[in-house]
């Protein structure tokens, strides 16, 4: 499963909004075949491994296993059911890693197969196999894109000098594993004081392979790059009209004139009635254009405003072993003030990675009655 795993990470990216499974055949301590799903439309990772079985005999493959990350689909979408081919192929026993998330689905497979006298195994490597498909098992179990804010911060919880500086809290690695996140990421957003301050790409470059230029969000409800909008990387590189400058408010339609004419898209969304931005809004502005997962990366402002919102699903924080000891320097995420450590924001379903010197925490946000206060 281990290999499956490692085969279905190949696709890293590439299958939205399918989710990346990979597939091995084993006959006693040999692996037959292995293949993994590479992008929608195409043929799923059970299929693939199976079809290239033709020369084996049908008491090989009766004594063989095949191991799959996820149940097989057990209807007919794009491609035919995996279900049907594994009980075609004459399979002895399968392995599977997670449950389809769909609760249309959850299991089905599984009772298809075990009906068809095929011994069936789950839950090897359940959560390895569960976390490798984080946008997809939140788009099949909400059916809202998956907001997930990224930080970098110091031991003493700051993500910036009093100055503003934040290149780079975090190492080599640290930075290495964001580049890889992000090609995970359909889109990627920043708020206007990081375009300001960083002049960003926000694209993924990982060595040895071409650059990968996600859906670009600018959050700038006063339009400040706009002012200078010649400067910017987001609205003038060869990927500008992957870019979208989200805003609040009704603004002259003049001021959009020069990043629109280089293929910039602009997303108004008027305040909702307490004066906050309106994430649901902006959700559903994300599913409506297929962006199913948004990795929002600051600045300060932006994460306070979502994390304040209880509308982040997940927290990727990288932690640096350094201390600012600065009251002024820029924290995460202020303003909560909980009485006790039980109404904090808490996180679940915790993973962590040490990355050099530095640490990876990531999990669920769980919200906290504190937000109710903030909110309003």
């Amino acid at each position: 499963m281990g290999h499956a795993l490692s085969l279905a990470r190949m696709a890293w990216g590439e299958t939205h909004p399918n989710p990346m499974v990979g597939a091995v055949v084993v006959h006693n301590n040999t692996v037959l075949s292995e293949a993994y799903h590479a992008r929608a439309g195409e043929l799923h990772a059970e299929r693939l491994a199976l079809l290239s079985l033709a020369n084996q005999t049908r008491e090989t493959l009766r004594q063989s296993t095949l191991y799959v990350t996820l149940e097989p689909c057990s209807s007919h979408g794009r491609t035919p059911p995996c279900t049907d081919i594994i009980l075609a192929s004459g399979i002895g026993r399968v392995v599977i890693g997670t449950l389809d998330p769909n609760p249309l689905h959850n299991g089905k497979a599984i009772a298809i197969l075990r009906n068809h006298g095929i011994d069936v195994t789950v839950g090897v490597l359940d959560e390895e196999c569960a976390d490798l498909n984080l946008i997809f098992n939140h788009w099949i179990h909400k059916k809202t894109p998956f907001l997930v804010a990224k930080c970098a911060t110091t031991l003493d919880g700051r993500i910036a000098t009093r100055t503003g500086a934040s290149r780079w809290i975090t190492g080599e690695q640290s930075l290495a594993d964001v580049m890889r996140w992000r090609r995970l990421f359909p889109a990627i957003a920043v708020g206007a004081g990081t375009v300001l301050s960083d002049n960003p790409v926000l694209t993924s470059r990982i060595p040895d392979k071409e650059p990968w230029c996600p859906v670009r969000i600018v959050f700038d409800r006063h339009l400040h790059t706009l002012e200078s909008a010649d400067q910017w990387h987001l609205y003038n590189d060869s990927w500008a009209s992957r870019t979208v400058v989200v805003t609040t408010g009704r603004h002259p339609a003049h001021l959009f004139a020069t990043i629109q004419a280089k293929g910039v898209r602009v997303w108004p969304f008027p305040m909702d009635m307490n004066g906050k931005f309106p994430w649901e809004a902006f959700r559903h502005r994300c599913a409506q254009e297929s962006i199913y997962g948004v990795l929002i990366e600051g600045g300060s402002n932006l994460l306070s405003d979502l994390l304040g919102s209880g509308q982040a699903d997940y927290l990727m924080a990288y932690r640096a072993p350094i201390l600012f000891g600065d009251d002024h320097a820029l924290p995460l995420f202020a303003g909560l003030a909980p009485s006790t450590p039980q109404q904090a924001l808490r996180l679940t379903k915790v993973r962590h990675a040490i990355l050099g010197e530095d640490q990876l925490l990531r999990g669920f946000m769980q919200p906290s009655a504190c937000l109710d206060r903030m909110s309003r």
